[in-house]
């Protein structure tokens, strides 16, 4: 906690964090149930939901609100980013190891790598790729020196670009190092997304690097959608966070990919 951050508002942005991680899991929530829960009047759980809906990641709804996430196949960049945000932080803290001291990167979309961005060592002489939004605002915003947006049309939702356009930007590129993210990780197809177009981008993106670092956080593990992307011998390094099945560690390395987690 900070002094620009007061206790109650430290107290409120947890309780809203703690209220849309129960909304993910059990589909809804209701207002009586969280007062008690949290031990505050239903006027300040009234007033979380309406915060929530105005940050689009729950819908108000008769004695409740339901998540934003679960009404469209596709959820909105700050309801991922909420997810999981402190072992997202944590891996992309783990995966500056990765950043070379000069060379080139590209750092997919994704909450996880949009993390990366966040710590990125700009200091360094080296040339950072993206087709986010997020991420180029952030490391413009850093005073990154050398940095190419790639163009195309904006998927709004993510705030990537991820068409042909995209695509063929990376045709004459070389790069030496990719932090991928991806929706999910199937320990039978590897890396997936359910995005016929993501699929095709985050391919043309791993025949253009040298080397291919996965950022996956412990809630992907096991979850397989529809587009496999990577198979466990195409990354080289894997970083996930402490709340991953051992035995999914396990797995990787006898693929020979490089893990660390924690």
């Amino acid at each position: 906690m900070t002094a620009s951050q007061p206790a109650g508002s430290r107290l409120q942005h947890d309780r809203q964090h703690a209220i849309y991680m129960l909304a993910l899991r059990t589909g809804s929530v209701d207002v009586a149930d969280l007062a008690r829960r949290f031990d505050v009047t239903t006027e300040t759980i009234r007033r979380d939901l309406s915060d929530m809906q105005g940050r689009q990641l729950l819908r108000r709804v008769h004695g409740g609100a339901v998540p934003v996430e679960r009404m469209n196949h596709e959820p909105m960049v700050e309801a991922r980013d909420t997810v999981n945000a402190e072992e997202k932080l944590r891996i992309a803290t783990k995966a500056v190891d990765e950043v070379p001291e000069r060379g080139s990167v590209i750092i997919d979309s994704g909450s996880t790598t949009h993390r990366l961005a966040m710590v990125f060592p700009v200091e360094r002489d080296v040339h950072v790729v993206t087709n986010s939004l997020n991420t180029a605002l952030t490391l413009s915003r850093r005073g990154i020196r050398d940095l190419t947006v790639l163009g195309g049309a904006v998927r709004t939702k993510r705030l990537a670009m991820v068409d042909d356009t995209t695509r063929s930007e990376l045709e004459h590129m070389a790069i030496d190092v990719l932090f991928v993210s991806c929706d999910g990780l199937s320990f039978k197809h590897g890396l997936t997304t359910p995005y016929r177009e993501e699929h095709a981008l985050k391919r043309a993106m791993m025949e253009r690097a040298d080397r291919v670092v996965a950022l996956v956080d412990h809630s992907k593990f096991g979850n397989a959608q529809m587009f496999s992307f990577a198979s466990f011998e195409e990354i080289d390094v894997l970083i996930t966070d402490a709340g991953v099945d051992p035995e999914a560690v396990d797995i990787l390395s006898a693929h020979d990919v490089i893990v660390h987690s924690g």
